[in-house]
């Protein structure tokens, strides 16, 4: 299963979902830091710049699109709450560049990622704007804590699927456990962090590890989608991916 991504970071979703078993075609980043880690773990994958200068038509056609649209506008970090502008702000708004390329490429699969208050600020337009362009949506909350990481990093994902790439015979029941994502406990088959009481409060705080541009690589990895969920997200992917195109 082959696969484009949209504001790559330093590749946690690209990671994440090729461990998963798709293979990466193509990325799109303009960050200067997050293009060398790009180039140096994937030297031989087309990258492209500003989403915005990409027309669409230089992408090779993929079965799935993934990526996490920049949440300036829509997260507490990012603004005063009155000062949130969602998806009509200049950094989240890129949103409707992000949909003109699945629109334009027509993956059967896509997977959207940002903060969890995008579930009051944006959401159901993400959703209504895919729902426009054919594709089915489910959503829920991932934590990287739900994954056995020492932090809650709790994300709002997309799971979206293009109807029209349905075979005669397919089956939805494949789909089914996307609405929402209630077999997590029981496919992830990984600790549930938050519900431990004996790790050092240590596990829970950064430091600086003396690595060049060392601000850079903690911007890098304060964007990047934790691979751990895309890779699980990409296996059930993948499951129903075999059973609707045998």
């Amino acid at each position: 299963m082959t696969l484009g991504s949209l504001f790559s970071g330093v590749g946690g979703f690209d990671l994440g979902l090729e461990r998963a078993g798709m293979e990466v075609r193509w990325q799109v980043e303009n960050e200067p830091y997050c293009l060398k880690v790009l180039e140096k773990h994937w030297p031989n994958v087309k990258r492209y710049g500003d989403i915005r200068t990409v027309r669409g038509d230089e992408l090779e056609r993929v079965d799935c699109i993934a990526g996490g649209f920049p949440c300036q506008d829509i997260s507490l970090q990012g603004a005063v709450w009155s000062a949130r502008e969602g998806l009509g702000g200049e950094r989240s708004g890129l949103w409707w560049e992000m949909l003109r390329i699945i629109r334009l490429v027509g993956p059967e699969f896509v997977i959207v990622e940002n903060v969890a208050t995008i579930n009051g600020n944006g959401l159901g337009a993400v959703l209504g704007s895919l729902s426009g362009s054919g594709y089915d949506c489910w959503w829920d909350r991932l934590p990287a804590s739900a994954f056995g990481l020492p932090h809650l990093r709790e994300r709002t994902f997309v799971v979206a699927h293009n109807g029209s790439h349905r075979i005669q015979g397919g089956s939805d029941q494949a789909l089914r456990w996307f609405s929402p994502f209630q077999r997590i406990e029981d496919e992830r088959r990984t600790e549930d962090i938050r519900k431990r009481s004996d790790l050092p409060a240590s596990l829970f705080r950064g430091s600086r590890d003396g690595i060049p541009d060392w601000m850079d690589r903690l911007r890098g990895l304060g964007n990047a989608v934790v691979p751990q969920i895309a890779e699980w997200l990409g296996r059930r992917i993948l499951e129903a991916h075999q059973v609707l195109r045998p």
